[in-house]
């Protein structure tokens, strides 16, 4: 029987949710917090992610101890503590800075279909991976990446093209992410044994 589920994602031990959304098939690996996200159809994190202020599309693979949306310090103001927007966490008659707190919220990093983010990478807020990115193992994205390319380093650097621009555009077109469960299951064998343009002339994209 199939471990992952259409109607609800398949959720490890100690793991934190707060205000996020979670589509079919989706699994969330030991000990990661997801808050305030969403979290597209098929996408996965593995251990210990920590996903925040981010729409994540479908298929997008995320390995272990990667953090997506790290929140901001103020760092025009004396001090760049807790103590500014947490106030309530050391006074009994402070309250917190929902100003500072809700503006964090805004700040949403996007991730596209068919995206991989390797271990231990980091994507800052504002941040938009273009459908098919593959961010490098220790990555720190600070700009956006463009679809179907490939980044290294803090900060990131464009490595290579994961796929001609053509072919990009191709299969951003064909959009094989909506598919239908079923007739993804279909066309398994041409996804494992075609490489991408045999793929889109298959299919007609």
């Amino acid at each position: 029987m199939a471990r992952l589920k259409h109607d609800a994602p398949f959720v490890h031990e100690g793991c934190n949710l707060t205000d996020s959304t979670f589509g079919a098939y989706t699994e969330i690996g030991l000990g990661s917090r997801i808050t305030n996200s969403s979290i597209g159809d098929y996408s996965y994190c593995d251990r210990y992610g920590d996903i925040a202020n981010a729409d994540v599309g479908k298929f997008a693979n995320i390995a272990s101890f990667v953090r997506v949306g790290a929140t901001d310090h103020p760092l025009e103001t004396a001090a760049c503590h807790h103590f500014l927007y947490r106030s309530q966490d050391y006074w009994d008659d402070a309250r917190p800075d929902e100003d500072f707190l809700n503006h964090r919220k805004t700040r949403r990093a996007v991730i596209g279909h068919d995206t991989w983010i390797g271990h231990g990478a980091m994507i800052k807020p504002e941040v938009t991976l273009g459908h098919g990115a593959v961010v490098a193992s220790g990555a720190v994205v600070t700009k956006d990446v463009a679809p179907y390319t490939i980044v290294a380093g803090t900060p990131a650097r464009v490595l290579r093209e994961r796929q001609p621009i053509a072919i990009a555009e191709r299969l951003i077109e064909l959009a094989w992410w909506d598919w239908p469960h079923d007739a993804l299951r279909m066309a398994l064998d041409d996804f494992r044994s075609l490489r991408a343009e045999d793929f889109l002339e298959r299919f007609g994209g």
